[in-house]
């Protein structure tokens, strides 16, 4: 179980409280009257600290009590946190401070702003009160447009500052291609990948490797009547026609087909990656290789640039509660709690009587 304020479980040597208590026990020494007794001189009666396991089950449920109880507050969060500003610490601090004081969070304590901020404000979002108001100041290159807006319980604003006009690039991604033909048609797929470059703008950089590693994305095998290695392993293969063969590749057999732009693929997956098979591996043409980078682009193989996000007031979603679907773990731990504090009520009146 994952606890959301693990601190709590340094608590536990509370434990040795109801087993103190069990030693501290006193037994009353049992008078019985004798007939002789008239002739003695009268004594108070005596106590005797007794040292016994004799109520084994109430101290059990007594330690158990305590442990779920700890348990219990370590995975549960109480809001406690108010009217908050998520802090970008690249921020112009001039900037910074006007504009946060215009939104009326002069006096608002600050957080740094953590990595990924809408969704770490979502996952921590029940450590604020039901009335609190969140303000999110950042640079317009910190957080990335999302593909849908995000909604929470607590009012949220994001204020972002405009990128400066001299923003260096991005750098372009770069995807490492095991390429293993012979040698006639190694010279074919490499100016097709070197086509890719270009087709991109330059966002996608192909580096062609003579084996797979961990970096390797894409293997393409254009070697008839040879077995590729047990080791090779990649996301994607590109087989070439005269490289489909049973013994190689038996997945194919059974593979389905997809038609993209003109491009018939038979795909078929695998335990060393997809298959893709297709007779226009190599392209033979300009048509045919811009045909087939475009059908590999709407595939998903390249991710979608990030843009950034605009000054905005997010909508409060209220009828959903993230603290209640989050302390899911905890509601468990409330009812077994309630359960052994019933039963060590029952044991213990049973033991006076």
């Amino acid at each position: 179980m994952l606890s959301s304020y693990p601190f709590w479980w340094f608590a536990l040597p509370v434990l040795l409280l109801p087993i103190w208590w069990h030693r501290q026990k006193r037994q009353r020494l049992k008078a019985e009257p004798l007939a002789t007794a008239r002739f003695l001189p009268a004594a108070a009666p005596e106590q005797l600290r007794v040292w016994q396991w004799r109520d084994r089950i109430l101290l059990l449920v007594r330690c158990l009590l305590l442990t779920v109880l700890i348990a219990w507050l370590a995975a549960t969060i109480f809001p406690w946190r108010g009217d908050t500003v998520l802090l970008d610490t690249g921020l112009d601090k001039t900037w910074a401070a006007r504009e946060i004081g215009r939104a009326g969070f002069a006096d608002a304590p600050r957080i740094d702003l953590p990595p990924d901020a809408l969704q770490w404000l979502r996952a921590h979002e029940r450590d604020w009160r039901p009335g609190a108001r969140l303000l999110v100041a950042a640079r317009a290159e910190s957080i990335a447009m999302p593909a849908r807006v995000p909604r929470f319980s607590h009012a949220v604003e994001l204020l972002t500052m405009p990128g400066a006009a001299n923003v260096p690039a991005p750098r372009p991604l770069r995807h490492q291609v095991a390429l293993a033909a012979l040698s006639g048609r190694d010279a074919a797929w490499r100016s097709v990948f070197a086509a890719f470059d270009h087709a991109g703008d330059g966002t996608i950089r192909y580096v062609t490797v003579a084996e797979p590693n961990a970096e390797t994305k894409l293997i393409v095998w254009d070697m008839p009547n040879a077995v590729p290695p047990a080791g090779w392993r990649a996301s994607d293969w590109w087989i070439a026609p005269a490289s489909v063969n049973r013994a190689a590749f038996p997945e194919l057999e059974k593979a389905a087909t997809l038609t993209i732009n003109g491009v018939l693929l038979k795909y078929a997956d695998s335990p060393r990656g997809r298959l893709w098979a297709s007779d226009a591996f190599p392209p033979r043409d300009a048509d045919t290789a811009r045909a087939l980078y475009e059908a590999w682009q709407s595939l998903g193989t390249a991710p979608a640039s990030a843009y950034p996000t605009a000054s905005q007031a997010l909508d409060v979603a209220r009828a959903s509660s993230s603290a209640i679907i989050d302390a899911k773990p905890a509601a468990w731990l409330g009812y077994v709690l309630l359960a052994l504090f019933l039963l060590e009520r029952i044991l213990a009146h049973a033991r006076r009587n």
